[in-house]
């Protein structure tokens, strides 16, 4: 019969790709399970309140036509609703992949059942699958996984959000309009269970079986894997432990499918008394927690309490004398093995020809090992114990003091069998693949030894007193041709002979008394040596090997190993060489991939690889996690080496008299900092002592393992420090943001000084990596500020600045801000509002309205770049751009829903327009004409003027910021900003000369160069604010005209000083006049230049009209508006960089010049 898992063999391959589909699966949701958005929990308040009506469980199937009403009947929930789906549709959809492949998966195998069962394979019957080894195994598998899956997505992904998830799928996806889409079947087989894995939760009723029946499975095919699973060593485990005791560690894995398949028929489990003694006997007589899959334990005491017969059959095992027993067993066998083990792994004593005299004995202590290491682990876990249970409480108890469980110790033995392990393995290997070769040559040296014996009894050569003997000469010939002779393919002919030849040798040298001659005794001797080495080496055998890999076998603890984690961090933190046995335990701990993998693998499924580095993903985070603890430490000493050197040892000058010299060499405090730098030096050469490692397929280089552990530590300090450093409280007076930031500045140089001081100890390149990190931690605190502006958000799964090896820490918000740079670009926009303060451009200066003082100045940039450097200001930058294009916005839906919609007001506009046509000319009765608009629109002016000047406060803030940027760029890196100035000079110049002769070349649409240097200049403070074009804009009816109203309507509020320019005239109607030109200028930049063209006309009609009017009233003094006006303009041609033509081209020239010299 064709081998049942052949290429060809159609029945096997179905099967195998099924089981092996399984295994990825369940991988699959164990990764997701990491990534459920946490509004599907709905755990707070503020979730419920916002989400609550657009994220519903399977009610709203009842309904829906209900649930959908409820959010047409509101925009404001559409509009969430739109923005949640574009959020959340991809993370959604892999998470409904993987629920359909579950139940895909089902479907398929009841489709091969049923093949089988029809007839579709040729002379195969599900009767013989079962009958052959490799189906017997795969069937029992297949069924074994489906109840993995229902199992695991229960655990990890709670009812209420597998409910959620796939109602917001259904709504959100096309999926519900195909015809073929079995979205209610999946429905119908995840919906919620009622389960929950939070601890002292009540387990439902009929739970899981209930849940195992949603898809109905053939009870013959059930009951005929339960059979095997009770009756057959499926994989043949008895033969790596043939001792009887070890009997249910060999079954273990066995025992775990067979747990997970009963619940297919609870009838067993409920009423077969009988059935469930005999698999208590078998599997159960001495544990009752069992690891189900990857480490996933389940306490038989809490899962079969609801089965009576189950519950019976167990009660024997959990006698609390058999408990006693198994416990003082593994107790008494613990100090033994840990004894015998030290013996074993000291240094010299595991050569190889004691490896190969005792492969039994060694072999046996790596089992005993082994089965005491996993009961106890198990059977001692805190996951395995519901302690809430009375009676699970009880046996816990009993079983940590009768064994006198100590973690240390038992951890310890461990990392000793993990070593001894380790190290067997590799000699085995490396005697394996050198086992023909020494062979030959011992079989060489035997034979050329009994040749020269043969010519010495020729008496031709000259050795000692030896005389001829034909006999012996043609026997020792014989002999040697018979050596000669031995075949390695034929081991165990060769192994029968060469004792044989032996024992001939002992004769001989017996028979014909030539013990006299030392030397022929010693050639004997020589060849019976080299007879022995070929009999050992010939019995090195692969099957050790693999019985090797079978009993180290760690998956038990994928999960549990976790509570030592505290064990192994200080045992390291006491001795850093410590990681070289840690790094012999991961590997063991990595032999649980072969688990999962090895189907996968048979099947030649393309998932090997995502399977693979899923789960050797999970367990390098895991090394990181324990290897954590270095960084910590080396960040710990360093701590105290800053405080010594900043506050303790005083600065050597460059001349110092002979008698201070005492003063200044400060021994003790030296001693100390140079301790402390030894002890860093210490913990790096632990974790480089390690070595290059494959943990499963990633390859673990240590120096990259320290180089990102000392990233992440720096991370999560200078994150906490910023996040607790820049908190500020909006009351105080004055501001607390100055002190704040200079003591964050001095943080930030403590860690600095002390990266810089560390980087040659521990080899490393300080600056590149302090750069790269805080930019990182700035960049993603800004770009998570930046989402509160944005519909798409950026998850951190999908932000280019988070990782998951050197994850920047998350803080709860303290304010409105999500994050410091949020409150620290608050705080500065409260401090210099412009309702409270008043902005002298010449002295970039903020004095406040009703007390002159000084409020803050542009050496708060200097500060704030000495605090978080370039990518701060740049971050802060950024920020300010999104809350600009945030007030434009709602400054124009403000202009379109409510200005524009009232009629009165647009009546206004309307004969204001035909009152100023044509502008070039001069309005009749001016001031009546201007004063009457002014009036009727005076209520629409508190918000516009509110939105344009915080527009033009922010625009202030964007130039101080380029500001600081470019004069630092110039001082720390003249080079770079001189580059970048040419380089934009000449672009510009290259856009200009396309635009004059189009035959001249331009950037392509796909050609990055504009954008990337756009944030070059950016980031050098080679931009002007003022240009950029924010929002995009449609036209508008009475722009112009509304604008000049507003800014004639703002005129009366102000007057000139001649030391200050425009001020405010009364400190209780506050207008500051430097944020009103520059919002009103940002406002006017938006839209198409006629509509600045048109407005300006619009003002110097103004100028024109009311001076004509002045003249012919033979008024002297020039009024304070049209002062105000021509400030104005002034301003603008200014700001813009625009030639003075712009003006004058609406205002007489002579006014220009003249008006200074009037007032």
């Amino acid at each position: 019969m064709v081998d049942f898992l052949a290429e060809n063999n159609l029945c096997g391959q179905a099967v195998l790709r099924i089981v092996s589909r399984g295994n990825a699966i369940i991988a699959e949701l164990l990764r997701l399970s990491e990534f459920i958005p946490a509004v599907f929990r709905l755990k707070d308040k503020s979730d419920q309140q916002k989400y609550g009506d657009i994220i519903c469980d399977f009610s709203y199937f009842k309904g829906p036509e209900y649930y959908e009403g409820k959010l047409e009947a509101k925009p404001e929930l559409q509009d969430l609703d739109e923005e949640f789906r574009e959020n959340n549709i991809e993370i959604l959809s892999r998470f409904y992949l993987a629920f359909e492949s579950v139940h895909k998966y089902i479907v398929d195998l009841i489709r091969y059942l049923d093949d089988l069962h029809e007839g579709v394979y040729i002379q195969q019957t599900l009767e013989t699958v079962l009958m052959n080894e490799d189906g017997k195994q795969l069937l029992c598998e297949a069924l074994y996984l489906y109840g993995v899956m229902l199992l695991v997505i229960d655990q990890k992904i709670e009812g209420e959000v597998r409910e959620r998830m796939l109602v917001s799928y259904y709504r959100y996806s096309a999926a519900r309009s195909s015809a073929d889409s079995n979205l209610d079947d999946i429905c119908k087989l995840l919906r919620s269970t009622g389960y929950s894995s939070q601890p002292a939760a009540k387990r439902p009723a009929n739970y899981p079986e209930g849940y195992f029946q949603r898809v109905p499975i053939g009870s013959t095919f059930i009951s005929m894997v339960i059979g095997r699973l009770r009756s057959d060593d499926i994989y043949n485990q008895v033969s790596a432990y043939p001792l009887p005791e070890h009997r249910s560690t060999a079954l273990a894995n066995q025992a775990a499918m067979l747990y997970v398949c009963l619940y297919f028929t609870p009838s067993i489990l409920h009423t077969q008394q009988a059935k469930m003694r005999e698999i208590v006997d078998k599997y159960f007589p001495d544990n009752w927690v069992i690891s189900i899959y990857m480490g996933i334990s389940v306490n038989l005491v809490e899962a079969w309490e609801p089965y009576k017969a189950a519950k019976t059959a167990l009660n024997y095992t959990l006698d609390s004398a058999n408990i006693r027993e198994q416990a003082y067993r593994y107790a008494a066998s613990l100090e033994g093995l840990k004894l015998q083990m030290q013996q074993l792994l000291k240094e010299g004593f595991l050569r190889e020809e004691i490896v190969l005299d005792n492969i039994p004995k060694l072999l046996n202590c790596l089992r005993d090992c082994n089965v005491a290491i996993r009961w106890l682990m198990l059977h001692t876990a805190e996951s395995a114990y519901d302690l809430n249970n009375k009676r699970m409480r009880q046996i816990k108890d009993q079983v940590i003091n009768d064994s006198k469980y100590n973690p240390k110790i038992l951890f310890q033995l461990l990392l000793d069998t993990a070593q001894f392990e380790f190290t067997l393995k590799e000699m085995f290997k490396q005697m394996l693949t050198e086992k023909q070769i020494k062979w030959e040559s011992y079989k060489t040296e035997g034979s050329e030894r009994m040749t020269e014996l043969a010519e010495v009894f020729s008496g031709v050569k000259p050795l000692t007193r030896v005389e001829k003997n034909e006999n012996l000469q043609a026997w020792f010939r014989e002999i040697s041709k018979q050596i000669e002779s031995l075949n390695y393919e034929d081991s165990t002919a060769a192994g029968r002979k060469t004792v044989q030849l032996i024992q001939a040798l002992v004769e001989v040298q017996e028979f014909h008394q030539l013990e006299s001659n030392l030397q022929v005794c010693q050639f004997l001797a020589d060849t019976r040596k080299f007879l022995h080495q070929m009999i050992r080496t010939i019995n090195i055998k692969e099957e050790v090997l693999i019985t090797m890999q079978i009993v180290g076998d760690l998956s038990y603890a994928w999960q549990i190993i976790d509570s030592f984690t505290s064990i192994m961090q200080e045992s390291i933190r006491v001795n850093p060489s410590m990681v070289t046995k840690l790094r012999d335990t991961f590997l063991k701990l990595a032999s649980a991939l072969d688990l999962p993998l090895l189907r996968i693998n048979q099947a030649n499924s393309p998932d090997l690889l995502s399977v693979s580095q899923f789960y050797s993903g999970e367990l390098v985070a895991y090394v990181r996690k324990v290897l954590q603890i270095i960084p910590e430490s080396m960040f710990t000493s360093l701590a105290k080496i800053i405080k010594l050197q900043i506050h303790d040892i005083m600065e050597v000058p460059t001349r110092l008299d002979k008698d201070k010299l005492k003063d200044y060499s400060q021994l003790g405090a030296r001693y100390e900092v140079a301790k402390l730098t030894h002890a860093i030096s210490i913990f790096t050469e632990g974790i480089l002592m390690m070595k290059t490692t494959l943990v499963g397929i990633i390859k673990v280089d240590p120096k990259q393992l320290l180089e990102d552990g000392i990233r992440k530590e720096l991370v999560r300090r200078v994150a906490y420090a910023l996040h607790k450093g820049l908190i500020f409280n909006p009351k105080a007076k004055p501001s607390e943001l100055m002190p704040k930031l200079k003591e964050m500045a001095a943080t930030m140089d403590g860690f600095y000084r002390s990266f810089e001081y560390i980087q040659d100890y521990v080899s490393i390149y300080g600056l590149k990596i302090w750069q790269e990190e805080v930019s990182r931690i700035i960049n993603y605190n800004v770009e998570q500020e930046c989402n509160s502006f944005l519909r798409a958000k950026i998850q951190d799964w999908q932000s280019v600045y988070q990782s998951t090896h050197i994850p920047i820490p998350k803080f709860p918000s303290v304010d409105e801000s999500a994050t410091f740079i949020g409150r620290l670009c608050r705080e500065i926009l409260r401090i210099t509002d412009p309702r409270v303060t008043c902005y002298i451009d010449q002295m970039n200066t903020w004095y406040d309205i009703k007390t002159h003082l000084e409020v803050t100045n542009n050496s708060l940039f200097s500060e704030i770049q000495d605090t978080l450097g370039t990518f701060g200001l740049n971050g802060l930058d950024r920020l300010l751009c999104f809350m600009i294009v945030k007030e434009l916005q709602n400054f124009l839906t403000m202009l379109q829903k409510t200005i524009l919609r009232d009629k009165a007001v647009v009546d206004v506009f309307k004969s204001m327009l035909s009152a100023v046509n044509p502008v070039k000319g001069i309005v009749a009765n001016a001031s009546k004409v201007y004063a009457s608009a002014v009036a009727k629109t005076q209520k629409i002016w508190g918000s516009y003027l509110e939105a344009i000047v915080k527009v033009g406060q922010m625009q202030i803030l964007r130039q101080q910021i380029a500001n600081e940027l470019n004069y630092s760029c110039k001082f720390d890196s003249k080079h770079l900003a001189a580059a970048l100035e040419n380089l934009n000079k000449s672009l510009l110049a290259d856009i200009e000369a396309h635009y004059q002769d189009p035959s001249l070349p331009y950037p392509k649409e796909d050609n990055t160069l504009l954008y990337e240097i756009t944030a070059y200049l950016e980031a050098a403070g080679i931009h002007n604010p003022l240009n950029k074009i924010y929002i995009t804009t449609k036209r508008l009816p009475y722009f112009p005209i509304v604008n000049f109203l507003f800014i004639i309507a703002q005129l009366p509020k102000l007057q000139y000083s001649k030391n200050q320019g425009m001020t405010c005239r009364k400190a209780t109607d506050p207008i500051d006049w430097p944020p009103l030109v520059l919002g009103l200028l940002t406002l006017l930049k938006q839209f198409h230049s006629r509509y600045t063209e048109q407005f300006l006309a619009l003002i110097g009609q103004f100028i024109r009209s009311i001076m004509e009017q002045c003249t012919s009233q033979r008024i002297p003094d020039m009024p304070s508006d049209v002062v105000g006006a021509l400030m104005f303009l002034e301003d603008y041609v200014r700001y813009t960089k625009l030639p003075r033509k712009v003006a004058e081209a609406h205002v007489p020239s002579f006014i220009f010049d003249e008006f200074r010299t009037v007032l």
